[in-house]
């Protein structure tokens, strides 16, 4: 099985079109990610082939976000399918929901901080708090840590100062936005390669549009994995 330390997007329309480039990929990758765009076009059945009859590693991007009952009531539904890592965002009173609905799981609770694709001007668009990105990132993986996340997504850029953390000890961080050299950074903003990426604390990396659009998304896979530290 292929280095689980890359996760592919399955950012396509149907799980018919997911089965497809997982046939594509088949051992190149062990790990995928399926996300709400999916959500009504079979994610969760898609999710369950993959595992159950593929092996594969599953992680449900669903960024939930409620009140604590309902984030606790949807995250205990999703453990049920037995997945391999979930987000929420990373609010301190949402995470602490999702870990009591994950409780009798091993379903790992990703909490995320601030979007990839989002810099300062979008922050104050949506009126949240003044400051550099990279600071609320940090301030926010912290207060997620602290509030029981088993990990949390943020970006590459922002991954070594979040491995530095005391509270980071012991805890994942995924980081999307990796672009392999020379890709197109499409709607993300805070990137940096797969190699930078691991090696500045990221135990995982996701990588969509690079791999799925290519010619060969198997060697597309490959080529990102030939790019990171050796094990």
């Amino acid at each position: 099985m292929s280095d689980d330390r890359l996760i592919v997007a399955l950012d396509v329309p149907n799980a018919i079109a997911g089965l497809e480039l997982a046939a594509k990929l088949g051992d190149a990758v062990s790990f995928y990610k399926i996300g709400l765009g999916m959500l009504t076009g079979g994610g969760l059945a898609l999710a369950q082939e993959l595992k159950d009859e593929h092996g594969k590693r599953i992680f449900l991007d669903m960024k939930l976000f409620d009140i604590g009952a309902t984030v606790e009531a949807a995250v205990r539904g999703l453990a049920q399918f037995d997945l391999d890592f979930l987000t929420v965002h990373g609010d301190p009173h949402v995470v602490r929901a999702a870990k009591e609905g994950a409780a009798n799981s091993d379903m790992k609770i990703l909490a995320v901080t601030i979007l990839t694709s989002l810099d300062r001007a979008d922050l104050d668009a949506s009126l949240l708090k003044a400051g550099d990105v990279q600071e609320l990132v940090i301030e926010r993986a912290a207060r997620a840590f602290e509030a029981g996340a088993d990990g949390v997504i943020a970006s590459p850029q922002e991954a070594a100062l979040i491995r530095a953390l005391p509270e980071a000890i012991g805890k994942l961080i995924v980081t999307p936005g990796v672009r392999p050299a020379g890709a197109a950074l499409g709607d993300q903003k805070r990137v940096a390669t797969p190699a930078q990426a691991v090696t500045d604390g990221a135990d995982h990396i996701v990588v969509g549009r690079p791999i799925w659009q290519a010619q060969d998304p198997a060697e597309a896979a490959r080529a990102v994995l030939a790019e990171l530290p050796k094990l």
